[in-house]
């Protein structure tokens, strides 16, 4: 006889397939949920709904948004000719946080990746060239990570990019805030000195 009925653990099974959710975790809210207010469980299963429907993807960047083109597009105290262009919605709120940068966004939507089928046109990348030209773009800050795929991908785009008037940078790579070198690997520490500036 199984410890818990089939419900909580068809629940428990849902709930351990989201990123950061394991299996312990997964129990906790399972039964936290099956033990809840009825009205609060109500409310968190429309917002789910209501989420997945309303939300989509700006026809302009490829941001996360309910109406298109997005907030970040239409918002005219934004640097209208400078672009970062990031791997997925979600980097976007990443950059956002730091609250450094003022220009406009372009998601990519993955990595150029051929061990797992993931080729150049299977990128944004024509919808980005397309925007260059229509929206005068001056600069755009290549802001991947920094695996294999990461760097093949933005050696990729910045030799198919390249054109005259248009300046490509990468975001600088190094040591995280608040640590020290002894936490450093090789080559973080590398492009720490390799992206070196004056004071």
């Amino acid at each position: 006889m199984p410890l818990l009925p089939e419900h909580i653990s068809a629940l428990i099974g849902a709930l351990s397939k989201l990123p950061g959710v394991g299996p312990r975790s997964a129990e906790r809210i399972a039964l936290h949920l099956v033990q809840a207010d009825p009205a609060a469980v109500q409310h968190l299963a429309t917002a789910l709904v209501d989420a997945r429907e309303r939300v989509r993807l700006c026809d302009t960047c490829g941001a996360l948004t309910e109406k298109s083109p997005c907030g970040i597009c239409t918002d005219s105290r934004r640097d209208a000719f400078l672009i970062c262009l990031v791997e997925r919605p979600v980097d976007i709120l990443s950059v956002e946080k730091s609250a450094t940068f003022r220009g406009k966004y372009h998601v990519l939507g993955g990595k150029i990746s051929p061990l797992n089928g993931v080729e150049p046109d299977d990128l944004r990348i024509a919808a980005l060239e397309r925007r260059i030209p229509d929206e005068h773009i001056k600069e755009i800050v290549i802001a991947l990570g920094t695996d294999v795929e990461g760097d093949a991908t933005s050696f990729y785009l910045a030799k198919r990019l390249a054109r005259e008037g248009l300046r490509l940078t990468r975001i600088a790579h190094g040591l995280p805030a608040g640590t020290g070198l002894e936490f450093a690997d090789e080559v973080t520490l590398s492009r720490a000195l390799e992206g070196r500036r004056e004071f």
